[in-house]
């Protein structure tokens, strides 16, 4: 919605549906999906939105294929597909494990793989913003294979920073921390807080302006400054999105 109301057309995804039994909260249904186009519609751009997972590279290039027939070339890439659970390292299973990296890392990559082609046929430069979480700078126990995934985001997007320099490509990416979304389940995160109390240590409170959890809508405006001209001598940054929980 924020990139639609900064004059953006949108190319658009997501599964709308669950994508594992070890995911425990709600996922976005296609209701979701379709209130996504009526907002980029009311805002006067076109969209070009679908339902698919984006461990499915075919459909992925399928997607970017037809975006760039409708719109004509792909600007903004901004790879933000991911999926959390909680468990210590050695207690995950095998799906657990495979879910998280599956959706998270790999899902990402082959997100970049389907749409960089695009970007530089374009010759237009451009900006591709990779969505990790404060759990990529940082050990977050109780969820290893989420923090795992969000590293590994990390080493993508400082590799493909250098690989496309040559074509004015920046990538960067964002690491938001305890932002309000479905994802953030509560009463799951005090039973896990309440069974492994030194676990607290490594989730503090916000420093500034604290009123809870972030909203999506702060995250998104950090999002529209990257994908804009004024971030165009950033490329390979790590941008906490944290309010300086961080710094404790």
């Amino acid at each position: 919605m924020r990139l639609a109301r900064e004059g953006a057309d949108i190319i658009a995804m997501d599964i709308c549906g669950p994508v594992s039994e070890s995911i425990t909260y709600a996922p976005a249904t296609a209701a979701d999906l379709s209130e996504t186009i009526r907002a980029v519609e009311s805002e006067g751009r076109k969209v070009l939105a679908r339902q698919a997972d984006v461990r499915d590279s075919a459909a992925l290039q399928q997607l970017v294929a037809d975006g760039v027939e409708e719109f004509g070339r792909l600007d903004v890439m901004v790879a933000n597909a991911g999926v959390f659970g909680w468990g210590r390292l050695w207690e995950l299973t095998d799906e657990q494990w495979d879910t998280v990296i599956g959706v998270n890392l790999s899902g990402t990559w082959r997100t970049l793989r389907a749409a960089v082609p695009a970007m530089i046929e374009a010759g237009n430069g451009g900006s591709i913003i990779v969505v990790s979480s404060s759990a990529g700078l940082k050990a977050t126990p109780g969820n290893g294979h989420y923090a795992a995934s969000k590293h590994g985001l990390v080493a993508l997007t400082n590799t493909l920073a250098i690989e496309l320099g040559e074509y004015d490509i920046g990538v960067n990416s964002i690491h938001p921390y305890s932002v309000e979304t479905p994802m953030i389940e509560p009463d799951v995160m005090m039973q896990v807080f309440g069974e492994h109390p030194r676990f607290l240590h490594s989730f503090p409170p916000m420093p500034l302006q604290y009123k809870g959890l972030m909203t999506s809508e702060e995250v998104s405006d950090v999002v529209v400054w990257l994908a804009g001209d004024g971030s165009g001598t950033l490329s390979g940054a790590q941008i906490p999105v944290d309010k300086g929980a961080l710094k404790y």
